[in-house]
């Protein structure tokens, strides 16, 4: 895919992506109004870790090690070979998620036991009832990412990008209609039925490509064995990320109803921007990715830098912003109905912690498929065991010791160390990123971020934002806050003479070329 294909890609994900995630804030809204920060809504995110132990580290890891093999045999024109390889990604991962499932229905008892000692019977009995639920959609998430990683790696991005609207309209109408009547199962329930909703909504691309949907299972095809090589690694990256928050769910478990609730809220908003400017990139990048690597590490650290120094540029004002009006913005969003004062405020110091790891986690993203498209895999998979690490060391003395903004700030720490690890093996092992560059870029943003963030503070700005009352007060407070910072801050990288302005302004004159050119 050329730059200009990576532009349109971008340009059509970011925009639906865009959609969908303010429908998920939407859904979270609802869903906060109507069960506030409380034991049932800890409960139910407990639910969906436990599902996720049988399908983040698999499923996720299956469909992003599809990308780069299918998108390969598409370019070599086999388009078919393509298709061969993912019937038996989908079979197996079917055959392996149905025993996951079925071995965790009749373990869940015990296995809430473990991963929320802190809750009391009732709540544990909860949590267990809803994991029996959301169980049902380990497989039918499995077939959507999977089905989607396929057409993206065909060039079709529109039915993967649409995903994420079904399923949050059909939560949205189930918390909104049913939550009050039937209660937290209501949710469960939903989420079982957005994520059918989410697997017949692929149908439509799969067709288009020429996929069917007949099982295979030939473990010797060379294109399956190169998916099943890259998913180790890709599977502790997942584990990484899923077992912290399970870890960080299971410290915070015993810590008061609502914790698990905060923690979740604010990583959500936190990951907003990580969703909408970089999985959307790197959706569009991966594929690019595997063709670059052809040519050599040199090739692919263009990309990978260019990638690299846009991210920090864009996201250095956001998470500073994040850091200065954390409460409002959490008040913005979900300070309503049975989520009340304290609750906006638990959920505004995991707004904190988990800010200042934002860019880390882009980066590590970033450099994460990077490896993997070179087909080096033992980066990722030692990153992701350090990462790991950190963070459950983390959870366990930070965590313990300050509560929510420990265990969000023990998370960021971990990001952090693993950024570091996996932008020195780019360098090092593969020549593909320059790492002066990407300090250069970093040192520039973070003053002009600094800056930027002292003229808020001097103005006044995150307590007049702190103090608004009513939602169009409340917008227009944080709408100024963030026109400050970020005036003053694009004024500080131009007074620098910041390169990063004008690749930041090339990436979205290409991206709107892109969108025109569809």
């Amino acid at each position: 895919m050329d730059r200009g294909g990576v532009a349109r890609a971008a340009g059509l994900l970011t925009v639906l992506t865009a959609v969908s995630q303010l429908l998920g804030f939407v859904r979270d809204a609802v869903v906060a109004a109507v069960f506030g920060a409380g034991a049932a809504l800890d409960a139910y995110l407990v639910s969906q870790g436990l599902m996720n132990l049988v399908l983040a580290l698999v499923a996720s890891a299956m469909a992003r090690a599809v990308v780069p093999t299918v998108s390969r045999a598409v370019a070599d024109g086999d388009p078919s070979g393509g298709h061969r390889v993912t019937r038996t990604v989908l079979t197996l991962t079917a055959l392996v998620l149905l025993t996951g499932a079925a071995t965790a229905w009749f373990a869940v008892d015990g296995l809430v036991a473990i991963l929320a000692p802190g809750f009391d019977d009732a709540t544990r009995e909860v949590a267990a009832d809803l994991s029996r639920i959301v169980l049902l959609a380990a497989v039918l998430v499995a077939g959507t990412d999977i089905l989607a990683a396929a057409a993206q790696a065909h060039g079709r991005f529109l039915w993967s990008g649409l995903q994420g609207i079904g399923f949050n309209v059909v939560m949205i109408g189930v918390a909104a209609t049913l939550g009050v009547r039937y209660g937290i199962t209501s949710l469960a329930w939903g989420f079982v039925a957005g994520s059918a909703v989410r697997l017949l909504m692929q149908l439509p691309a799969a067709r288009a490509t020429g996929l069917t949907a007949r099982p295979r299972l030939d473990l010797r095809d060379p294109g399956v064995r190169e998916v099943l090589h890259l998913v180790p690694a890709l599977l502790l990256t997942a584990a990484a990320v899923n077992v912290g928050t399970l870890v960080d769910r299971a410290v915070g478990s015993a810590q008061g109803e609502g914790v698990i609730t905060a923690l979740s809220l604010g990583w959500r908003i936190v990951t907003l921007v990580d969703t909408l400017l970089v999985v959307t990139l790197l959706a569009a990048l991966y594929p690019a990715f595997g063709a670059a690597a052809r040519h050599g590490g040199a090739t692919v650290g263009r990309l990978v830098t260019r990638a690299m120094r846009v991210v920090i540029t864009v996201l250095a004002p956001i998470v500073i912003g994040l850091v200065l009006v954390a409460e409002p913005v959490v008040a913005l969003l979900f300070g309503r109905g049975s989520f009340d004062d304290a609750d906006v405020a638990a959920t505004g110091l995991a707004v904190a912690g988990y800010a200042v790891g934002a860019v880390a986690l882009a980066l590590r993203s970033l450099g994460t498929r990077a490896c993997l498209a070179m087909g080096d895999t033992r980066t990722p998979i030692m990153v992701s065991l350090v990462v790991l690490a950190v963070n459950v060391v983390g959870d366990l003395t930070l965590g313990l010791l300050f509560g929510i903004v420990g265990l969000a700030a023990a998370t960021s720490l971990s990001l952090a160390v693993g950024v570091v690890l996996v932008v020195r093996a780019l360098h090092r092992r593969h020549g593909a990123v320059s790492v002066g560059g990407v300090l250069a870029t970093t040192g520039r943003a973070g003053v002009a971020a600094l800056l930027a963030a002292s003229l808020c503070l001097l103005l006044g700005l995150p307590e007049l934002a702190t103090a608004a009352e009513g939602l169009l007060t409340q917008l227009g407070a944080l709408l100024l806050t963030a026109t400050v910072l970020c005036g003053a801050y694009a004024l500080v990288l131009r007074l620098l003479r910041a390169p990063e302005l004008e690749e930041l302004a090339t990436a979205v004159v290409g991206m709107r070329r892109g969108r025109r050119g569809r």
